[in-house]
C-alpha cells in the first residue's frame, strides 16, 4: 500500500529550492529572529541562543527548559496551558530551525489550535483525554501526517502528501500529544548524518561543524536546542543512538514489536531482513520511560498486526548488576574519549559495587556488520534509484555502496535470512553462557562526534539491530578533553580502524559531550530503562537520588 500518489518529475534541483522557501515561509513572522540578534556564522554553540539572546521570555525558557514529566504535571493542573506550551515550543523550534536546519516541515498553527482544544476539553471535563494530554512531541520526518509531506530525503517525494496518519501519530494523538513540526533526515534514512539533496545538512547546536548524527539527527539537534522536549526516531542501524549520542541525550532503542511501525514511510520500503524500529529522545531518562509506559499501555497489538501483545511490566529491582564489557568490537577501536568514558563508567560501577564480568568477547560482531551491509543493499539499489530517477537526482556520495550494488536474488536472500538466524541464535548462547548476566556496557559509537562528512563507522550500534536487543544511549558525564584525549599508538584492527583514528582530532571536538550504550536481550526495554537509572547512579548520585523516586513510580 502507498501513501502517496506517485512521484514528482522536474528538475531535482529546482524542487528543492521550492521546498526550502516553502519551509521559511512556514516559520510565521513573530517566530523569526530578528536580524540583529542572530548570533555570527563562526559562533558554533548556539545552545546559549535563547537565553543570552533576550528574545525569550522568562516564562518561555521556563517551559522549554523544563522536562515532559514537569510539563505534563504543570498542564494537568492548570497551572499552565497547552496553548502557552506549544507557542513557546514553536517558538524555541523555529529558532533551531534558523540556526541548525533541523526541520522538514513546521505547522504551528495547526499545533496551537489543537492545543487550544485539548485545554477546553479540560476546562469542560475536568479530565485529560490520555496521558500526554497537551505535550508538544517532534517527529522524524518519515511519519506520515495527512496531507504533509514525508520526502525521507527525496526530491521525487517533495509535494506528495500524505493520504492518512501513521499509526503512531493517531496513538499519539488519541494519548493527548501536540504534533507541530517533522525533523530532517539524510536520504533514505540510510546515512549516519543527517543531510539530502533538498534540504541540506542539519548541524549539531553544541557545535555547528560538527554533526548531529543520523538518521534521526534533525530531532536530536532540536531536542538539545531546546525546540523539543520529546520527540521520535526511528533506528535499523543506529539511527536514533548515534544521533543522540553526538549530541549527548537520552534514546531508547527497543527490540521490534513494542512500538508500532505500522504506515510510516521507509526509504528501502519492504525491507524486513533488519527491521526499523522508532523510539523516543529527550534531554532525560524519565521522559524516555514515560513516554515508553504510555506508547505500551495504549495497547498497539489491537491496532498493528506486527505488535507484540506484550503490557508494561515493570522492572525487577536489582542493587547490584552484572554487566560485560564491550572495550572494542574487533573491527574498530574506539577513540581515546570513549575509551576513558567507558574505563571511567567502569571504575565507578565496580566502585558502587556492581559486578563486571570482563570483556565481552566480540566474536560475532565483524559477522554481523558483514550481515547489516549486505541487507542493505539486496536490492542492487534499486529502492533509492527509483526514487532519484524521476527528478534527475543525483547520488550522494555517501552512498556509494548502494550505487555499485549488485541485486540479491530470491535464493541468496534467503540464505542471508539463515545466516542471520544462526548468529541471531550463536549470540544469545554466548549471553546464556555468563550465569545471569544483565547487560553489556558499550560505546555507542568509536566517537564522540565528528566534523561534517565524516562518520564512518556504525558497528557498534548495527549490531544491535541484527540480533534485536533492546539498548539505551545515555550520556556517561564525560566531555571530550583534548589533553585528556590526545591520539594514541595502537595496533589498528583493520583499515576502517586505522581510518577512524586517522581522521581523529579531539581540538575539534574538545568539549563534546561522550556517550555509552547499555545493552539488554531481546524484549527487555523495561528492564534496560531500570538498568541505566541504576547506572546513573553509580556516576551521578548526587544528581540521580532527586530524581530516582520518580522513574521508580513508572517503571
Amino acid at each position: 500500500m502507498s501513501t502517496f500518489s506517485g512521484q514528482t518529475s522536474g528538475n531535482w534541483e529546482e524542487i528543492a529550492t521550492s521546498k526550502r522557501s516553502a519551509l521559511a515561509e512556514q516559520i510565521l513572522r513573530e517566530y523569526r529572529i530578528p536580524q540583529q540578534l542572530l548570533p555570527p556564522d563562526d559562533q558554533l554553540d548556539v545552545t546559549t541562543f535563547p537565553r543570552e539572546s533576550g528574545w525569550f521570555d522568562q516564562k518561555e525558557l521556563e517551559i522549554t527548559e523544563s522536562s515532559a514529566t514537569q510539563i505534563l504535571k504543570k498542564i494537568a493542573s492548570k497551572s499552565w496551558t497547552s496553548e502557552e506550551v506549544t507557542r513557546a515550543f514553536c517558538k524555541r523550534a523555529a529558532a533551531a530551525q534558523q540556526l541548525t536546519n533541523c526541520l522538514t516541515d513546521f505547522f504551528p498553527t495547526e499545533a496551537i489550535s489543537i492545543a487550544r482544544s485539548l485545554d477546553q476539553h479540560l476546562q469542560n471535563t475536568g479530565k485529560l483525554v490520555g496521558p500526554l494530554h497537551g505535550l508538544p512531541i517532534s517527529l522524524k520526518d518519515n511519519f506520515n501526517i495527512v496531507g504533509k509531506d514525508s520526502t525521507v530525503g527525496f526530491a521525487s517525494l517533495v509535494d506528495q502528501p500524505a493520504a492518512y496518519n501513521s499509526t503512531l501519530v493517531e496513538l499519539l494523538e488519541r494519548l493527548g500529544a501536540v504534533r507541530y513540526c517533522k525533523t530532517n533526515v539524510p536520504t533514505a534514512m540510510m546515512i549516519a548524518e543527517s543531510v539530502n539533496n533538498v534540504f541540506g545538512r542539519t548541524v549539531n547546536p553544541r557545535n555547528r561543524q560538527l554533526t548531529s548524527g543520523g538518521s534521526s539527527g534533525g530531532e536530536s539537534a532540536l531536542i538539545t536546542f531546546g525546540g523539543s522536549v520529546l520527540g521520535v526516531g526511528t533506528d535499523i542501524g543506529g539511527s536514533l543512538r548515534i544521533p543522540a549520542a553526538c549530541t549527548g541525550i537520552f534514546t531508547l532503542r527497543p527490540s521490534f514489536g513494542r512500538f508500532t511501525t505500522q504506515n510510516c514511510r521507509s526509504g528501502l520500503a519492504g525491507q524486513e531482513a533488519v527491521m526499523s524500529v522508532n523510539g523516543p529522545m529527550a534531554k532525560c531518562l524519565e521522559d524516555i520511560t514515560l513516554y515508553s509506559k504510555a506508547v505500551i499501555d495504549a495497547q498497539p497489538w489491537l491496532v498493528d498486526p506486527k505488535c507484540l501483545p506484550i503490557p508494561w511490566r515493570p522492572a525487577e529491582r536489582k542493587s547490584k548488576l552484572k554487566i560485560a564489557v564491550l572495550w572494542h568490537d574487533g573491527i574498530v577501536h574506539p577513540t581515546p574519549p570513549v575509551a576513558r568514558a567507558l574505563k571511567e563508567t567502569v571504575e565507578k560501577l565496580q566502585a558502587a559495587g556492581h559486578e563486571i564480568v570482563g570483556a565481552w568477547d566480540p566474536l560475532q560482531h565483524t559477522k554481523a556488520v558483514e550481515l547489516l551491509a549486505r541487507m542493505f543493499v539486496a536490492d542492487g539499489g534499486k529502492s533509492v534509484r527509483k526514487l532519484l530517477a524521476s527528478t534527475g537526482e543525483p547520488w550522494r556520495p555517501e552512498m556509494q555502496s548502494y550505487s555499485e550494488a549488485t541485486e540479491l536474488g530470491t535464493y541468496d536472500m534467503w540464505q542471508l535470512h539463515q545466516e542471520r538466524s544462526e548468529l541471531q541464535k550463536k549470540y544469545l548462547e554466548q549471553w546464556m553462557s555468563y550465569d545471569g548476566l544483565d547487560a553489556i556496557l558499550a560505546p555507542t559509537c568509536p566517537y564522540a562526534t565528528v566534523e561534517h562528512g565524516q562518520f564512518d563507522y556504525v558497528g557498534y550500534t548495527g549490531v544491535y539491530n541484527v540480533v534485536d536487543y533492546s539498548a539505551v544511549s545515555f550520556p556517561s558525564g564525560v566531555t571530550v578533553d583534548k589533553e585528556k584525549d590526545r591520539p594514541e599508538n595502537h595496533e589498528p584492527l583493520s583499515d576502517i580502524c586505522k581510518t577512524v583514528h586517522a581522521k581523529y582530532s579531539p581540538a575539534e571536538i574538545n568539549g563534546m559531550p561522550v556517550s555509552l550504550q547499555l545493552i539488554a536481550k531481546r524484549l527487555e526495554e523495561e528492564k534496560v530503562l531500570a538498568m541505566t537509572e541504576t547506572i546513573l547512579q553509580a556516576l551521578h548520585p548526587s544528581m540521580m537520588s532527586s530524581i530516582i523516586s520518580k522513574i521508580r513510580a513508572r517503571i
